[in-house]
């Protein structure tokens, strides 16, 4: 079957409502779609209105009223009030019968039984779970209140008609969005964290639970994005701790380096010899390595020279959180670098493996996001670039 782009907007309200994480948790597990760019918007009028109109053309047999209430949603809930831009989260798939499979996982805009009672009611889809739907019980055609949660086409040619639609709008715009006015503003920091690759190794709710479980920092998301680590970039951000590693992890080494020529070859070999000393800090030196080719895919020392600024196979996910100590909000729930000296609860007491794999980083001081997020260019995504292209080949 033919590979095709899809996308799912996460609704205003849902993003307000820390809902962001189940949603991702979801709609990573439940289908075989590589998720290949994300991106937090702030739309225009006139990008609502032209969304709203397409949504309009929707056919649902039977149910010929979809259109129009997903519209009149767009409308009053995507479109700037009071003077703010509203926040949505674009996130684009690729695979076979993207368009099917999302709808299957972000269920039906009606229930079967509008009346259903409390306990007859599942979760078995992302609506089921988050939207509402809420008629008049003596007029089933009026609506009291409706919120969709997440918003995905079910049909190929609308999917490519929005998607050409976003590349209008969205080509160029700013990845980190301000729409927020604080009282305090002196007070407000952003922060960094990075999705490590252990996440991504297989079809996996676990991102979607990180970013669930940072949610309780009360802090908002306000950029994101899927990203692949060049070598040079995986160098230069973790280049601080090369020399700090070396130092830390030699002398575990030269322990072991003694032990070992003193057992295989019956040598007596005091701690500091020169012998033991330089496959320390050599075995230490190794380990850094390690760390930069689990970030990037790719090995310093192998590497070719034309390759090591080319985006290597391995994704992560950058996001941008902001709010008030920011940095230690997220840091406190990540947990410390050693996911076995963690405190439970934290992000990598639950899915950490070791010191190397440890499923996530934080900025660990506002000077540190500074330099980081240059690294990585928080300010650029490629979402927009991939819809382009894929359009291109249509």
């Amino acid at each position: 079957m033919e590979t095709t782009l899809s996308y799912v907007i996460v609704t205003p309200y849902t993003i307000a409502k820390s809902r962001t994480g189940g949603v991702v948790a979801r709609l990573l597990s439940q289908t075989d779609l590589d998720l290949v760019g994300a991106q937090m918007i702030t739309p225009n009028e006139d990008f609502v209105r032209e969304y709203a109109d397409s949504l309009r053309k929707q056919e649902q047999p039977n149910l010929n009223s979809a259109g129009e209430l997903l519209a009149n949603y767009v409308q009053r809930n995507l479109a700037p009030s009071g003077g703010r831009p509203h926040r949505f989260l674009l996130l684009i798939f690729r695979g076979t019968d993207p368009c099917g499979k999302l709808s299957d996982v972000c269920g039906s805009l009606f229930a079967e039984n509008h009346r259903a009672e409390v306990e007859l009611l599942s979760g078995e889809t992302l609506r089921d779970t988050y939207a509402d739907l809420i008629l008049d019980e003596n007029n089933l055609n009026k609506v009291i209140y409706f919120e969709p949660a997440i918003l995905t086409p079910r049909r190929q040619v609308l999917a490519d008609e929005n998607l050409a639609l976003f590349v209008r709008y969205f080509k160029g715009v700013q990845n980190i969005v301000c729409n927020m006015t604080y009282d305090k503003p002196a007070n407000i920091e952003q922060t960094l964290v990075i999705l490590k690759p252990d996440n991504w190794n297989f079809a996996s709710s676990r991102p979607g639970t990180i970013i669930d479980m940072f949610s309780r920092t009360g802090l908002r998301i306000v950029g994101i994005k899927v990203f692949y680590f060049s070598l040079s970039q995986a160098l230069d951000f973790y280049g601080p701790v090369e020399s700090v590693l070396i130092d830390k992890l030699s002398p575990i080494f030269e322990r072991k380096a003694k032990d070992v020529l003193e057992r295989e070859f019956e040598m007596n070999v005091e701690l500091g010899n020169e012998l033991s000393t330089a496959i320390g800090r050599k075995a230490a030196a190794e380990q850094f390595h390690k760390i930069v080719e689990f970030m990037s895919g790719r090995r310093p020392d192998t590497c070719p020279a034309g390759d090591k600024d080319k985006p290597g196979p391995i994704k992560c996910m950058i996001i941008i959180y902001e709010g008030e100590n920011a940095v230690k909000k997220i840091r406190d729930v990540l947990g410390p670098t050693d996911p076995l000296k963690a405190p439970g609860g934290t992000v990598r007491r639950e899915f950490g493996s070791n010191v190397m794999v440890n499923t996530a980083h934080a900025s660990d001081a506002p000077e540190s996001y500074k330099r980081e997020k240059e690294i990585v260019k928080v300010d650029e995504n490629t979402l927009i670039s991939i819809v382009e292209e894929y359009l291109n080949k249509k």
